[in-house]
């Protein structure tokens, strides 16, 4: 069993249509408010050698980048800490990293709870606001479903925080300390909120992060609309000097970036209008809709593989 099908589980109980989206959304005058929460684990989620701040930082990324996936713009964060008996300072500095996160990318850090916990846990907790007309889900509006032909696009570099991870273990069977450009990506990840915003209000279809990995998000962004899609292996951006092979690319996880899917005519305004967007990096096309099921690179089936949390 692992997390896709336990959150299933909880969708035919609860009655939400919305479960499997990286955010719930809710009607609120004249806007959608969407709320996503996050938990993570010192053993499971935090490298040993990352710092308290970067933990915080972290933490707070995570849920900004499930509220960038639906185009929204962030309002406040809550921050609830089990800690593992240490002193103030910790928290202290865990809460600084939350809140230099949230400051750059426009959120509050308004407050939450902390408690004990055999084990450092951190769980986030955000709200956003988004125009209904700007709400991007997963799953693309029956009124303009997927269609054979639409572009499949990356907003955000990949295979990077994978990259930190190979470094990470690579120093640590070493007995050092990974001190690696990537290593710092991967503890300190970017989320694309304000591209994100963007891509809402330019109307691509459909979208959803990508932190689980590429290849896994491809399939779930399939299923969910009852389509295929075709990528161009030539499209996935791979760096041999920084030992970013297509593999760590297209499997690796912790790159928080967006999948998204738009029409044609959209992606020419994308890449027509880049220059305007305060130089932020829309995303690059990667493949294109079909009218089949499942994943195909270069025509030959992808297998689904990313990160997934699994229990016996």
């Amino acid at each position: 069993m692992n997390d896709r099908d336990i959150v299933r589980a909880i969708s035919a109980i609860i009655g939400s249509s919305n479960t499997e989206d990286d955010c719930a959304v809710f009607p609120h005058g004249n806007e959608c408010l969407t709320a996503t929460t996050d938990m993570l684990h010192e053993k499971t989620d935090f490298p040993k050698g990352m710092t308290d701040w970067q933990i915080g930082w972290m933490s707070a990324a995570v849920t900004l980048s499930d509220l960038a996936s639906t185009g929204s713009r962030p309002l406040f964060l809550l921050l609830a800490a089990g800690l593992d008996g240490t002193g103030t300072e910790r928290i202290e500095e865990i809460t600084r990293g939350a809140d230099d996160c949230c400051r750059k990318f426009g959120a509050k850090l308004a407050g939450g709870d902390i408690d004990s916990h055999d084990e450092l846990t951190i769980v986030t907790t955000g709200i956003g606001a988004v125009s209904p007309d700007r709400y991007v889900s997963r799953k693309a509006k029956e009124s303009r479903p997927l269609r054979a032909g639409d572009i499949v696009c990356v907003c955000g570099s990949l295979g990077v925080a994978e990259r930190g991870l190979k470094d990470y273990y690579a120093a640590l069977a070493a007995n050092k300390k990974a001190d690696t450009a990537a290593f710092k990506a991967l503890c300190e990840p970017q989320p694309k909120v304000f591209e994100g915003q963007i891509l809402g209000k330019l109307g691509v279809l459909s979208m959803m992060d990508i932190s689980d990995g590429l290849a896994i998000s491809l399939h779930d962004l399939a299923e969910i609309n009852g389509c295929g899609f075709s990528i161009d292996k030539s499209l996935i951006p791979t760096d041999d000097a920084a030992g970013i092979d297509f593999e760590t690319a297209f499997f690796g996880a912790g790159d928080f970036g967006l999948l998204y899917v738009c029409s044609p005519e959209t992606y020419e305004k994308i890449v027509a209008g880049s220059p305007k967007f305060d130089s932020l990096s829309l995303g690059y096309k990667i493949g294109i809709v079909t009218g089949g099921t499942g994943i195909l690179v270069d025509g030959s089936i992808v297998e689904n593989r990313g990160y997934l949390h699994s229990w016996q």
